[in-house]
């Protein structure tokens, strides 16, 4: 059986099972190249673009924003932003083979390999906004990670991510949220449900927060 043929049950398995970052990263790296044919033709995958129109909002339409792409995978976010008018995104993603994808598309000013569950390899306030989809799932980034977004995000500066809907208390999402929330890190701007894979008929939280202070705590 070869990639191209394996079921969608199989590749989501893989994704959504990985024990850890190394198998994670296997995952993606034998997806890449089919990654967005599977998840936007296959899947029905709306996310990326419903989430650049909630920054794009969110932003007042500011297309000078300085803007960080955060588990940019394969580029359909950056994609849609730029189709919305903003030329200034950065994109990051612990897959290579994924940002060998994206740097094909020229849509990034820069991209960059790194952990997202390690500290990020930017200076405090480096961003006017971040985005963030498809990220706080099964398997893949805790809320652990807010916490750094917040952290490369200038005051007054906004974020905008989604959470999958059965991943949103059972993987402590929801806790970190309000967490943040209460020590002043950042202030609720919006949170609604939408649709996140048509195909599946599944849903996702889109969050919007302002950031308060550049460091939590």
């Amino acid at each position: 059986m070869t990639d191209q043929d394996i079921t969608k049950t199989e590749i989501l398995n893989k994704v959504y099972t990985a024990d850890d970052h190394e198998q994670l990263m296997q995952a993606y790296q034998a997806w890449a190249s089919e990654y967005d044919s599977d998840l936007v033709d296959r899947f029905g995958y709306v996310a990326h673009v419903t989430s650049a129109k909630a920054l794009d909002q969110a932003l007042g339409g500011n297309h000078d924003a300085i803007i960080l792409d955060a588990g940019s995978g394969t580029g359909l976010v950056g994609e849609e932003l730029v189709k919305l008018g903003y030329q200034t995104v950065d994109g990051l993603d612990y897959s290579q083979d994924m940002l060998d994808q994206a740097q094909a598309k020229q849509i990034y000013r820069a991209l960059l390999q790194a952990d997202m569950t390690q500290p990020l390899p930017m200076a405090d306030d480096t961003y006017d906004a971040v985005v963030c989809t498809g990220t706080f799932t099964y398997g893949h980034i805790t809320g652990e990670a807010f916490a750094e977004l917040i952290r490369v995000t200038r005051p007054g500066g906004m974020i905008v991510f989604t959470v999958r809907e059965g991943a949103y208390e059972e993987y402590g999402y929801r806790a970190k949220m309000l967490e943040l929330e209460v020590a002043g890190a950042w202030e609720l701007v919006s949170f609604y449900d939408t649709p996140y894979q048509l195909e599946e008929g599944n849903t996702c939280k889109m969050c919007t927060y302002r950031v308060t202070k550049a460091q939590p705590g």
